[in-house]
Parts: structure tokens; sequence; C-alpha cells
């Protein structure tokens, strides 16, 4: 692929332009994995899967091939993963503490390098590609486990999944405006350290149970440091990606009222910045207020 920034713009848009077309959500997976970006072409093909299911699809072989490809991706994003550890857990009940604690213990057993804090995603159903079967109404689901060496991250996360608006910031005066360092500094924890995690994921968490938006308010905050720090070009592919994960929403889950306000809100003002109208600070995803986020060590063992 000889401009894979390119394809994977020309992705987005045809998923915003027909989010329900399975094989729009392929081209934006392979292209995610030509840039190695493993988590997200995880996410991709799942919902590719799920999309050809939701649109009649009956092939068994076309779905073995896609469900083939979305277990390839888990694999590779697992492996290149340096800064955590994963396992995943079926389960048919609904978890309790003492379940989680269970899960703990058996996690530090098997990836005792990786026990500085542990997460379990108790918010939210997995679906592996190995079981994955979107006709059943009570398919096999799995609790996602992470152990992450940096405690700090680890904590950040759970913080954030208990959110109806999930959101992040580093910064100690949200309404204030952030300088150029701060702006740097903030890019830097959340794209090296708390994106790749949240994508990796949702690379097997189809819907969001809190709110129908979480993991694309996140990449909207995210853009506008990049637009801070006039990365204008990136912020212009993030922006597209974020479109078209809004796009898909209505055809993955029933979403309410509110959350269909706020995604019709989330859509237009991203629009609105592609096409350079309204200040920044109008946007809707910096009108909510952000959560205090650790101070972040920035050297030595303690890093994620």
């Amino acid at each position: 692929m000889r401009k894979p920034d390119l394809a994977l713009n020309h992705s987005h848009r045809s998923i915003i332009l027909n989010p329900a077309y399975f094989r729009n959500h392929l081209r934006q997976a392979a292209v995610f994995r030509c840039l190695e970006r493993y988590s997200e072409a995880a996410r991709s093909t799942m919902i590719a899967d799920y999309t050809y299911w939701l649109s009649g699809g009956r092939d068994q072989h076309t779905s073995k091939l896609i469900k083939l490809y979305w277990q390839a991706m888990i694999e590779e994003a697992i492996t290149r993963a340096e800064y955590f550890s994963v396992m995943y857990t079926p389960f048919a009940i609904k978890i309790r503490a003492e379940n989680t604690d269970k899960l703990k213990e058996v996690f530090i057993r098997k990836h005792p390098d990786y026990v500085e804090y542990i997460y379990t995603d108790s918010h939210g159903l997995h679906s592996l590609p190995q079981t994955a079967d979107w006709s059943c109404p009570s398919p096999q689901s799995y609790l996602l486990t992470l152990g992450l060496k940096n405690k700090e991250v680890g904590k950040f996360l759970e913080k954030m999944s208990c959110r109806k608006l999930p959101t992040f910031s580093e910064h100690k005066a949200p309404f204030s405006p952030i300088t150029k360092d701060e702006a740097q500094r903030h890019l830097e924890t959340i794209g090296k350290r708390i994106l790749p995690i949240m994508d990796f994921i949702r690379g097997t968490k189809l819907t969001e149970s809190f709110c129908a938006c979480s993991g694309v308010i996140e990449k909207l905050q995210y853009a506008s440091l990049l637009g801070r720090l006039q990365r204008i070009k990136e912020q212009s592919q993030v922006i597209n990606q974020a479109m078209a994960e809004l796009a898909t929403i209505p055809y993955l889950q029933d979403i309410n009222h509110p959350d269909a306000e706020l995604l019709q809100s989330l859509m237009a003002d991203a629009m609105d910045t592609l096409e350079g109208r309204k200040s920044d600070k109008e946007r809707v995803w910096n009108k909510i207020q952000k959560v205090k986020k650790p101070r972040w060590r920035l050297s030595g063992e303690s890093r994620c």
C-alpha cells in the first residue's frame, strides 16, 4: 500500500457514507493492519463480522474468514503489547467482587510480570472470534482482565470505566486555556499510554454499557490536542475515524434519547472542526467537565 494515510481517510469516509456495509469496515481493518495498528484492526474486523450478519449475510465460509482475520489481529496486538498482558475468562453469571478477586489470583499466577495493577472490565461483555455467534440470543461472553506495569494507568482506566461520560485530562484547571507545553505532555500521555490500551479493550467489545459514545469522546479530545499543536493532518485523520465510529454506533446497539442527542452533537461539531467552523473551545467534547487525572511519572520502571 503506497499511501496508507490516504487509504485510511478514504476508508473512514466510506464508513461514514455507508456504515452498514461490512466491506467498508474490512477495508479499514486492512489499512490499520498495514499501519501496524492491530487493536484498531481487530475492532474494525469485529464490526465487519457483525454488520455482515446484520445485513443478512449467512455464508459460513465468509463469516469464518472474517473471524480468522479478527483473531489474527487480536493475537498480533497481544504479541506486540509491551506494557500489559491480558486474560479472557468465559462467564455466564453476573460478576461479583469475590469473582473478581479470584480472577486476579489466577492472573497473578499466569502473568507474574504484569501485576502492578490488575484491571477487570466488569462493565461490558467481550466476544472472541472463536465463539462469536451474533444470531445467538445468549452468546458466549468473556471478562477481560488486564495486568499493567503502570499502576497510575490502571487506576485511571478504572476511574474512566465507571463514568457516564468518560473523559481524560491532566490539566488541573480544565476551564482555563491549556498551554502548548501542557498540550504536548498530555498528548504524549494519552497517545502512548491510554489510547492504545483503550483500543485493545475495544477490539473484543462490540458495545458500550455506560455511554454509547464512550471511546469516541476520548478520541475527539485527543484530536483537540493535536489541533492545539497545529498538527492538522493528524487531527483530521483522528476526527474522520471518530466520525466513522459515531456513524456506526446505531447499527451496533440500541441507544437512548440522551445518547442519540449527544451522538448528533458530536457528529455536527466534528464536521464543523474539519471544515474550520467555530472555535475549538465550543466543541461538545471540550464542554464535558474533565476528571482530574493523577500526575504521571515519566522516568524509571513506573513508565507504562
